[in-house]
Parts: structure tokens; sequence; C-alpha cells
């Protein structure tokens, strides 16, 4: 009978160490500027771009570069390696790792304010650059300028339901859909978007004042309590989980 009780408490801690050792359902980042912080939640959907921003995010390759380009209710542009230590004045947004990503456009992630869009320059197979990204202020339309927008600039799509709602309410920039590959959204600071895009630029719409920033990977246990805060609940710092940390990566 003894055996038998302590063999039901091991079991009974094997399965809440399993539950506090439980993966994220997606992938978080951070990024810092003076203007504020904010939290990107990369798509599941968009396997190739949400990787390799991670890869890079660790690598610290955005750190110090700028939001090189900033066009107020529109989006802000940053990710170009040759804005780092720019000097003033200097035209950017030719920079990059090298490479380009296949286009990943799915129909149901869309330019809503808040996402995260992959920049890309005019090929064909509209593949995306390597690490340059915008982050969509965008403003609110009327369902009359959605309208217009089918007929003048959409090439025969038709906005969905839920594209109609996000951009009558929260706004975006809708003419983008289907044309470039959007791969996650802001969960937290989306106002951070607003204060970099009211900044002054020049006549190339670098800002005038450099918009530098920094960005951290959220680690398993932090993107676990931070989904545990969207939905309500309060973050995991019980004796079960710090134990279920010690057997787990930080990585996931």
């Amino acid at each position: 009978m003894r055996f038998f009780k302590v063999f039901l408490v091991a079991v009974f801690c094997f399965l809440q160490l399993m539950v506090f050792a439980a993966k994220p359902e997606y992938k978080y980042v951070q990024i810092v500027t003076d203007k504020g912080t904010c939290v990107l939640r990369l798509y599941n959907e968009t396997p190739k771009h949400s990787n390799n921003f991670v890869k890079l995010a660790k690598s610290g390759y955005f750190d110090g570069t700028l939001f090189h380009r900033v066009i107020q209710n529109f989006m802000i542009q940053g990710g170009d390696p040759d804005s780092r230590n720019a000097v003033g004045g200097a035209q950017l947004g030719n920079g990059g790792p090298g490479y380009t990503i296949p286009a990943e456009i799915e129909d149901g992630l869309f330019h809503k304010k808040g996402v995260i869009g992959a920049a890309r320059d005019n090929n064909p197979a509209k593949a995306s650059s390597g690490s340059q990204f915008y982050l969509v202020q965008g403003k609110v339309f009327t369902s009359e300028d959605l309208d217009r927008l089918e007929k003048t600039r959409m090439n025969g799509k038709k906005f969905s339901e839920a594209q109609r709602q996000a951009y009558t309410t929260i706004g975006g920039a809708p003419h983008l859909d289907w044309n470039y590959t959007v791969f996650g959204e802001l969960v937290q600071g989306v106002d951070m978007i607003d204060q970099i895009a009211a900044v002054t630029t020049d006549t190339h719409d670098r800002p005038n004042t450099d918009q530098k920033m920094t960005m951290h990977v959220l680690t398993r246990r932090e993107a676990l309590n931070l989904e545990r805060e969207l939905k309500g609940l309060k973050p995991q710092n019980s004796i079960f989980s710090k134990i279920a940390d010690l057997f787990s990566s930080k990585d996931y």
C-alpha cells in the first residue's frame, strides 16, 4: 500500500512537470527603442520568415540598427544592417544578409495595424528581403474606401469580412495585401509604432533623429508566462515550474 502511494505521488509529480515544461504556442520577439517597447508574436503559418527573424534577432543582427524609413499613417521600416552607425543623411534601405526568403503570402494574414511584414524589391516571385521588415501603422478606411481599392488596385481580389472589420476599426494598409508576406503581429506596445511614425523625417523618409532598436527573443518561460498573461492568467512561478525549467532548454 505504501509503495502504491509513493507511485501515485511520483506519477502526479511527473504529470505536473510535463505540464510546466510545455512549449509556448508561438515564438515572441521583443523590440526595444527610445520610443517604447513592443512584443511580436510570430506566425506559425510562415515558418521560413518567422524562423529567419528569430535566428537574426538571437544573433544580435538587428541591435543598433535603425528604423530608417518612416511614413506616418503607413509604416515604419527597419532591418538594414547598413543603418548601424550610418552617418546622418545617408540613404539607406539596400542592405541585407545576402539572401532572400520565398514568399509565404497567406489569405488569412493581412496588413492590419500592428503586423510585421517583410520588405522586398520588385521581383516577380515576391521573395522577401532576408532581414528588412516593416511594422504597419496605416489608417482607418471606410467600406467605400475598400470598395474603391478592390476596383482599382487589388487585381480582382476581394477583401474578406475579417479584413473589412479590421480596416474599418483599427486600420491598416490594405493595398499591400496579397503582395507582401505578413509573418507576425504585435501583442504588446502597438503605441510604439505611433510614437516612431510621428517623428520628423528628411526627403527620403529617414528620421532626422536616429530611431535605434535592440531585440530580445523571449525564452520558453517568458513566452509561456506572456501567453498566460494574454489569457488573463497569472504567471507560473511555482516550484514545479522552476524544477521543469531546470530540465528544459530556454529555447523552444
